[in-house]
């Protein structure tokens, strides 16, 4: 998230995340592009960039015109697809930096997770060594900071380096730094060297680029370009968590340094190899001891002995303890002659050949002269004077003895002047030439003005030179200057990334280096220390101490619940508060002395156009809560004993009915559950007493069978008094109405019930026939043997007989139809059909007739007018006769009847 508020600072130009971070910092460890001649050879080198950072940046989009259209929407298409995908990716990197970050939840479990990787990366070197891991301290401390969160920083982009990000390890300090900063950084450091250079110089000559913090030049060919491992093996390795980040896995299988001829044992593994656990033969310096078995890191051993060897002296030995390299010049003195033999002084050993301050002055082979050479050795050699000799301009040659000087020859001297343009023009003449005096006209030295005078003075204008210097910051301002301006020479004095210090470089172009100081990061006690590079001390958290927090306790507790060591308030004790409440027990909730309340009704908006701030908490004292200790407490009506809390352990009433009984003996005191005063009587404990209610309820005891009415008594003990009132009953028929004594009528048994209830008359109810019964009023069904007379018909209701009901419903008499009937019925029929056979040639004729008259309209006979087609019905027999033959027929059948 930081790195993308970085971004956003930055406007619309998209960089690599280096770059982001670097220009958030100001000042970080990066050289920027070069301006001028080389610069606009860089940018045309690549695409469309932001400045040097050398990303791509897509040109805002064009209107559409014309048949362009097509291709700008493809275009555009395009650009929201790859829109997509760095969203999409930027989406993605987000939830590998959070995954890759560490949690405060899961410290425990990363640091065992932690130990256990090193110790697996460790096992075949402390194989070697029987467990003695004591020269992996320095490897350990680089894994650890690779393991640890924040701890290790580019110093290019200021940022934290993270498990699944390319990088690159230096081989001189093993700082790492991510692969697109390092190849940003040599980019930018050829181009610095060589942007000085002219067309024609430049690229002829391989400048080196320095790594940014221990300034190990590095080739133009040995820019990085690919993502490997920290032993070189595999190329993109991928991300494990069960392996040190950024690492293949492998076993290293580099070469120490110093080269041994063994390989490193640890599997890939940040920072540098530790020495090498190989066991060799090896003997000490002197070679006088015997030949021992060594680590080879450490194979080369003293014995303690003298070492014995001769000295350069040639005459003492070196009685230093047997040691490596040569022996030391001897520390002795002794007296030595000087080397031409004339003086003795006492000097050191080491230094024997010295010379005194005499001159030689032996005579030479001439005769006339003596040496003039100062302490020397060997022979003084020849008279300098003899032989041939130049005159003093060096155009003519004498053969004189050594005694006579040579003399001039008279011609003109001709050597070149100091101007270097003119000669002398005097004679031949011993010692140094005049100056140059000839009048030339001469321009200055910036060549912007021209002047005549002597050769030999120099011509200085006053115009001061208005070019920019090498740092691209400051003018020149000498006078007349060629034009190769010195470099500046005043202090840059900018603030560098870390924000705490200033650059103390010369002025000069780009970024300033980055700040090379280290700072401590402690935590609160100041026992646990890291060094963090100067400016990520206010973005990396402080390291998690193991000490337990030592400030005292704030509450009444005389030492608090240990925790570790921490910045801010130390967390809410959580011991028991253990103070004795009034009721003698004591408080268990947990300590609060220190509780934060929220603080309401402390500020009052001014109007609803006014915010509503966050609550506001303060710390205070809060007292302790009610007891809470069970106490068994039995109810006011003594129906349950129940725990209840310490501070309200008082009777109290379970919400049941009373349930005394009451002095009628037959209902319950039905109050809530209610304090009752005791007796002394035994059977008191369930009586009702005076508190309890007074029964005004009616007598509820059964009543005899069949007895209707309540007892005229309230509720009462003992039996109720004999039913005395009327009943007024409706007799079996329910027709009269007949009033009885109710004590007759539950006393009586069924059969004087039965004429109790008994009107006397014929009972009204119909039998199923549909008679009346002829019984006296009785209960129950009408018997079903009915004697009423009634007529029976046959089928066609022409013959009939008179039967006793009850036959006729139990099916014993029938009556059927005669010969008569059945040729009255055969006639009915006859007849019948032949009116069915007239109705269907009626419509027969009538349907033939319409579809005449519907031909003859289509035919087209009658156009103009219409009218209506008469068809004549020839009226069948049965029609014209069917009167006549039916009312003889009815005639008969009547009389016949």
């Amino acid at each position: 998230m930081e790195a993308q508020w970085r971004q956003g600072g930055r406007g619309r130009g998209r960089g690599r995340p280096g770059d982001e971070l670097a220009a958030r910092s100001g000042a970080a460890a990066r050289p920027p592009a070069a301006r001028g001649r080389g610069g606009a050879r860089a940018v045309a080198a690549g695409p469309i960039g932001d400045g040097a950072s050398g990303e791509c940046r897509v040109p805002p989009p064009t209107r559409a015109v014309g048949p362009r259209a097509g291709e700008l929407a493809l275009s555009s298409l395009k650009k929201f697809d790859e829109i997509k995908k760095a969203n999409q990716a930027a989406a993605k990197k987000l939830v590998e930096d959070q995954l890759s970050s560490s949690s405060e939840d899961d410290d425990e479990d990363a640091e065992a997770k932690q130990g256990k990787i090193l110790d697996k990366t460790f096992t075949i070197y402390t194989s070697q060594t029987d467990g003695d891991a004591s020269e992996l301290e320095r490897t350990r401390q680089y894994m650890n900071e690779a393991f640890q969160s924040g701890a290790m920083t580019c110093l290019i982009c200021i940022a934290s380096v993270k498990r699944n990000q390319a990088v690159w390890s230096c081989c001189g300090c093993f700082c790492i730094f991510h692969l697109v900063c390092i190849q940003k950084w040599a980019k930018d450091s050829l181009f610095l060297v060589s942007s000085p250079l002219t067309d024609d110089d430049f690229g002829k000559k391989d400048y080196p680029w320095p790594c940014p913090k221990c300034r190990f030049e590095y080739k133009r060919s040995e820019t990085p370009s690919r993502y490997y491992c920290y032993c070189g093996k595999v190329e993109n390795p991928a991300v494990d968590p069960w392996l040190v980040p950024h690492s293949c896995g492998q076993i290293c299988e580099r070469e120490f340094k110093p080269s041994c001829g063994h390989k490193c044992l640890l599997l890939c593994h940040p920072g540098p190899c530790p020495p090498c656990p190989k066991m060799v033969t090896t003997t000490c310096h002197c070679k006088k001891a015997k030949a021992v078995p060594r680590r080879c890191s450490a194979k080369e051993w003293s014995c303690r002995l003298p070492c014995g060897r001769t000295l350069l002296c040639g005459q003492h030995v070196c009685g230093n303890p047997c040691h490596a390299g040569d022996c030391q010049p001897c520390p002795r003195v002794s007296k030595q002659r000087c080397i031409c033999g004339r003086q003795t002084a006492e000097r050191l050993c080491a230094s024997p050949q010295w010379q005194c301050d005499q001159v030689c002055g032996k005579c030479l082979p001439c005769g006339n002269h003596t040496c003039e050479q100062v302490c020397h050795a060997g022979p003084c050699g020849d008279c300098p004077r003899s032989g041939k000799r130049s005159c003093p301009c060096g155009k003519t040659k004498f053969t004189l003895p050594c005694t006579e000087d040579v003399p001039t020859c008279g011609d003109s001297c001709d050597k070149v002047l100091e101007c270097g343009i003119h000669k002398c023009s005097q004679r031949c003449h011993r010692g140094p030439c005049e100056i140059c005096r000839q009048e030339v006209e001469k321009q200055c030295r910036c060549g912007k003005h021209t002047k005549r005078m002597p050769c030999h003075k120099p011509y200085l204008c006053e115009t001061k030179c208005t070019k920019i210097r090498d740092c691209q910051k400051h003018q020149c301002r000498r006078k007349c200057c060629s034009g190769n301006c010195p470099p500046c020479d005043q202090v840059c004095g900018r603030t560098l990334g870390c924000r705490n210090h200033k650059c103390p470089s010369g002025c000069h172009r780009g970024s300033c280096n980055p700040c090379p100081e280290t700072v401590d990061v402690k935590c609160n006690c100041g026992k646990t220390v890291i060094k963090v590079p100067c400016g990520r001390e206010r973005t990396i958290k402080p390291p998690k101490c193991k000490q337990l927090c030592s400030r005292p306790p704030t509450c009444h507790h005389p030492t608090q619940e240990k925790h570790y060591c921490h910045f801010g308030r130390c967390p809410p004790c959580r011991q028991p508060c253990q103070k004795t409440l009034t009721c003698g027990h004591l408080c268990p909730v947990s300590c609060h002395d220190e509780a934060l309340v929220k603080q309401t009704g402390s500020h009052q908006s001014a109007g609803p156009w006014e915010q509503p701030s966050e609550p506001v908490f303060i710390q205070t004292a809060l007292p302790c809560p009610p007891c809470e200790v069970p106490i068994p407490v039995e109810c006011l009506g003594q129906h349950e004993v129940s725990p209840l809390p310490c501070h309200s352990a008082n009777p109290y009433s379970c919400k049941r009915f009373c349930g005394r009984l009451l002095d009628c003996q037959n209902h319950t005191c039905m109050k809530e559950c209610h304090r009752v005063t005791k007796s002394n009587s035994i059977a008191d404990g369930k009586k009702a007493g005076p508190e309890c209610s007074q029964c005004e309820e009616e007598c509820t005891k059964p009543r005899p069978a069949g007895c209707p009415h309540r007892c005229v008594l309230p509720c009462h003990p003992g039996d109720c008094p004999s039913c005395l009132q009327m009943l007024k009953i409706k007799c079996h028929c329910k027709l009269s109405v007949l009033y009885i004594e109710c004590l007759k009528l539950t006393c009586a048994d069924v059969k004087e019930k039965e004429l109790l209830i008994s009107c006397r008359n014929q009972c009204p109810k119909e039998l199923p026939c549909g008679h009346r019964c002829k019984e006296i009023c009785h209960s129950g069904s009408c018997p079903l043997n009915c004697s009423q007379k009634v007529k029976l018909r046959c089928l066609c209701k022409r013959l009939k007989k008179e039967v006793q009901c009850s036959k006729i419903q139990e099916g014993q008499v029938s009556l059927e139809c005669d010969a008569l009937c059945k040729e009255m019925k055969r006639k009915a029929y006859e007849i019948k059909e032949a009116e069915a056979k007239a109705a269907l040639e009626e419509e027969k004729r009538r349907q033939q007739a319409e579809l005449e008259a519907f031909e003859n309209r289509l035919k087209g006979r009658r156009k103009n007018k219409r009218r209506k087609d008469e068809v004549e019905v020839e009226q069948s027999s049965w029609q014209k006769y069917k009167n006549f033959i039916m009312l003889p027929v009815f005639g008969v059948a009547v009389v016949m009847v």
